[in-house]
């Protein structure tokens, strides 16, 4: 096929979109959003331990480098020239934490990943510190409940149990950041002038930063035993950080020279991508975990239903911060990962909605996938993982049916609080994120809430985001943000097919399972996570010695 001719596109942004289980750049036409060119990297997570997640910042860091270069090379080949990308976003996974060295550009350790659980033990220990050991006592601040989820135990954890990150804080040689700010100060310059920042979206995520002063909490980081001098500067979502440096990686070094002017967590950027941009508006977004985000405006609202008070955006070094509700469920996406990497049912996560659409029902069975504990609205870490409801009849395909219907029922949890939190129920719930192409996810998460579901035709909502927050930057200006000058969005719409009644049966029945699969593990186990019977030396022994004298006595008598 000849190649068209795109000479006369205009102004083009790139977005860096780095997520759990991907990297990708994409790059938009900044007139019409158009979706032009993008490639995606798979990285990789480690397990090393039970709850323990984990990721190589290097890994992360040259997947992005190598989707820059490998989108470029589409870019020449469509005939577009790269001279016209005018500024590049950033949008990530929250949470996640690294420590690097600034004189090297070395990560001191992997990055600890938010779906991590061994900060449990430390999380403990903490709440002994605080009156009436209340989760919710820098609620107010924060907006954030005491839990494994944020950045601050993360890195409490890390200055307790690495020698080599307590020498490099001793040495002033230290620097914190979640991925967007290892990101940003790699692109940038690294060891060689890289700019150490963060934007407020990502800053909310920490547990270190007051969200109506915008400022890191100085009481915070003293309770938490954290350094302020480690922590990176915190700026708006929309605004030149740097300019992107070349790398020795980098053959083509393509983008040299064009400023990094945007910066979002990938829950803000979506619903920026969406253009939540009133009071009311909300998104969920399907990806590893699942996230329903409503914006509250410049007013931030505290939720009694067990949602999170988090930074929607603030799009601009003048521009007024607007709040969102957030509700947050660990395990989305990631369910059909551990259904192909763990219990290999399936070779691809397309095949689950295949598997699904053949038996079109659980038949009764309910899966709760509570790898990480639960998140929103139970806030629950002793809980794990349960599918109940298994007979002789039960196969592989109702096992895909229940995970894809957990998703749906985890994300109806969450809506309820928002609901009830809000007091205006929502009329229609507007979704994206990689979920969304799974069509029997989509009609069962509308059946399920009894409510249409309204996905946008172009999915990609989170990098368009960051690409809208870059590009409307000062001293960039291609993007324009006014409410006139925002393209319509062409959508699909799945409207609820099963009788209210058998929906509320089913999800009666989900929160029966929800029930069990809490309580089921105490931060009293062995701290080395070995959980063997022979772990226990003299029971180990007598297990072996009455093997041997079986051994024996099957020998004796001639068996």
């Amino acid at each position: 096929m000849a190649a068209t001719d795109h000479t006369a596109l205009g102004p083009l942004v790139g977005a860096i979109d780095q997520g759990t289980s991907s990297s990708r750049f994409l790059v938009f036409n900044a007139k019409t959003a158009e979706l032009l060119s993008h490639h995606q990297v798979e990285i990789s997570q480690k397990f090393p331990k039970e709850g323990w997640v984990e990721q190589d910042p290097k890994e992360i860091l040259n997947s992005v480098y190598e989707c820059v270069e490998k989108t470029c090379e589409k870019l020449k080949q469509l005939n577009i020239n790269i001279s016209d990308i005018k500024a590049i976003g950033v949008t990530n996974q929250r949470e996640t934490t690294v420590v690097w060295d600034k004189t090297t550009g070395e990560p001191l350790y992997n990055a600890i990943v938010w779906l991590d659980l061994r900060t449990q033990s430390t999380v403990d220990r903490l709440l002994k510190r605080i009156p009436g050991k209340n989760k919710s006592f820098s609620k107010f601040k924060t907006g954030l409940p005491l839990s494994t989820y944020f950045s601050a135990v993360k890195l409490r954890w890390l200055l307790d149990n690495v020698e080599e990150i307590r020498k490099a804080v001793d040495d002033g040689r230290a620097m914190f950041g979640t991925i967007d700010s290892w990101l940003i100060w790699s692109l940038t310059g690294g060891k060689n002038g890289g700019v150490h920042c963060t934007d407020v979206t990502n800053a909310s995520r920490t547990m270190l930063f007051n969200i109506h002063s915008l400022d890191w909490d100085p009481d915070l980081c003293q309770f938490f035993e954290i350094p302020e001098e480690i922590l990176p500067k915190v700026r708006s979502s929309s605004e030149i950080y740097g300019l992107m440096k070349i790398c020795p990686s980098l053959k083509s070094g393509a983008l040299t020279g064009v400023p990094i002017s945007g910066c979002l967590g990938d829950q803000s950027a979506a619903l920026v991508g969406q253009m939540c941009f009133q009071d009311g508006q909300a998104k969920n977004t399907y990806g590893t975990g699942c996230f329903l985000l409503c914006n509250t405006g410049q007013k931030s609202v505290f939720s009694e239903h067990g949602l999170l008070t988090t930074i929607a955006y603030k799009l601009g070094r003048d521009k007024p911060v607007c709040y969102a509700l957030e509700g947050s469920v660990a395990i989305a996406g990631a369910v059909v990962r551990w259904l192909r990497d763990n219990l290999g049912i399936v070779k691809s996560s397309e095949e689950v909605e295949k598997l699904a659409a053949e038996v079109g029902t659980s038949y009764g069975v309910y899966f709760v996938p509570a790898f990480s504990g639960l998140y929103a609205p139970y806030w629950e870490p002793s809980a794990r993982g349960i599918i109940c409801g298994l007979t002789q009849f039960t196969n592989k395909n109702h096992i895909a049916f229940a995970a894809l219907e957990a998703v749906c029922f985890q994300t109806r949890e969450i809506l309820d609080a928002m609901n009830k939190d809000c007091g205006i129920p929502l009329s229609q719930l507007q979704v994206d994120g990689g979920m969304t192409n799974n069509k029997i996810l989509m009609q069962l998460q509308a059946d399920i809430l009894c409510i249409p579901v309204v996905k946008p035709s172009m999915p990609e909502t989170t990098a368009l985001g960051a690409a809208m927050a870059a590009g409307a930057a000062e001293g960039v200006g291609v993007w324009s943000l006014n409410p006139g000058d925002l393209t319509a969005v062409t959508s699909e719409r799945f409207e609820p097919q099963l009788n209210p009644e058998e929906s509320e049966f089913r999800y009666a029945r989900w929160k029966k399972a929800v029930m069990k699969s809490m309580g089921w593990e105490t931060s009293e186990t062995p701290s080395n996570g070995d959980t063997s019977i022979f772990s226990s030396l003299p029971l180990g022994l007598f297990i072996m010695s009455s093997m041997v004298m079986l051994i024996g006595a099957k020998y004796v008598s001639g068996k």
